[in-house]
């Protein structure tokens, strides 16, 4: 909570939040923008945030690698346990990231309470704002792409990449699970502003956060699994798969908006 994890105004920890705050304002062309102990205390538990997801996802990807050695060992081909246990871990990472999400709007609640006075805009963002349709569209190819890779080698007859591949999709779904739910997160979360400039910085922290959730890094370290088990033919078409799409996510950054443009546009400010 802000009010509670966050230390008085004049304390070291809080100046240092205050100075980040700063530097990310100016960092998003927002230099004239005075950085207020409710951005700096909602920066920082967003950095708790992201940081938790990282970890969530880097368990994610250390449990299914953790799954798939054990086909190579201890278990035979098609036994149940390796993957019971692994969507037992993905349950459990949902659960977690639904605990955190819900830790984040309790902050947002929380710190809205306690504001002497509410910024607000007609216009609530929706998915075509905050995520924007290329930015979409590239999510769902990166993710159908990675899908379609895995589910490939189901019709290989070697049974231990046929498991290998198993592992791969149930960490694809969870992955997805979680990108899911932190996009709808940030959807609903509750607009917290006491004006016009930390209304716009709330935009832009969605756009940026959104933004952020596309980056295909759990579908491009997943299929690592299946090399040097699956045929040459995948292994070539893995590597497409990851050349094409970086290629792609490099592009799109660079030609798509700033997320200080669109946060302007939504706001109707030049």
């Amino acid at each position: 909570m802000i009010h509670d994890s966050s230390p008085d105004a004049g304390s070291p920890a809080r100046a240092v939040d205050l100075r980040s705050a700063s530097a990310w304002l100016a960092g998003h062309d927002l230099a004239d923008a005075r950085p207020t102990p409710l951005l700096a205390g909602r920066l920082a538990v967003r950095e708790r945030a992201r940081l938790a997801t990282y970890v969530i996802l880097a368990a994610l990807i250390i449990v299914s690698a953790f799954v798939a050695t054990s086909a190579f060992g201890g278990f035979p081909p098609h036994h149940p346990l390796p993957l019971l246990a692994l969507t037992a871990s993905v349950a459990g990472l949902l659960l977690a990231q639904w605990l955190l999400d819900r830790w984040v709007r309790r902050v947002d609640r929380r710190a809205g309470a306690a504001l002497s006075r509410r910024a607000a805009h007609s216009v609530q963002p929706g998915w075509r704002t905050v995520l924007g349709r290329p930015y979409a569209v590239f999510a769902v190819a990166t993710f159908a792409g990675a899908m379609v890779l895995a589910a490939s080698t189901l019709a290989v007859p070697d049974p231990t990449v046929r498991q290998l591949a198993v592992v791969v999709l149930i960490g694809l779904l969870g992955a997805t699970a979680v990108t899911a739910m932190q996009l709808r997160h940030l959807l609903r979360r509750p607009v917290v502003a006491e004006d016009e400039e930390s209304l716009t910085a709330d935009v832009i922290m969605r756009v940026e956060d959104a933004r952020e959730l596309t980056t295909p890094s759990v579908q491009w370290t997943l299929p690592v699994v299946l090399f040097g088990t699956a045929p040459g033919w995948w292994g070539a078409a893995a590597a497409a798969y990851m050349v094409l799409s970086l290629a792609a996510c490099i592009a799109l950054h660079a030609r798509t908006p700033s997320c200080a443009t669109v946060a302007r546009r939504v706001m109707g400010v030049r």
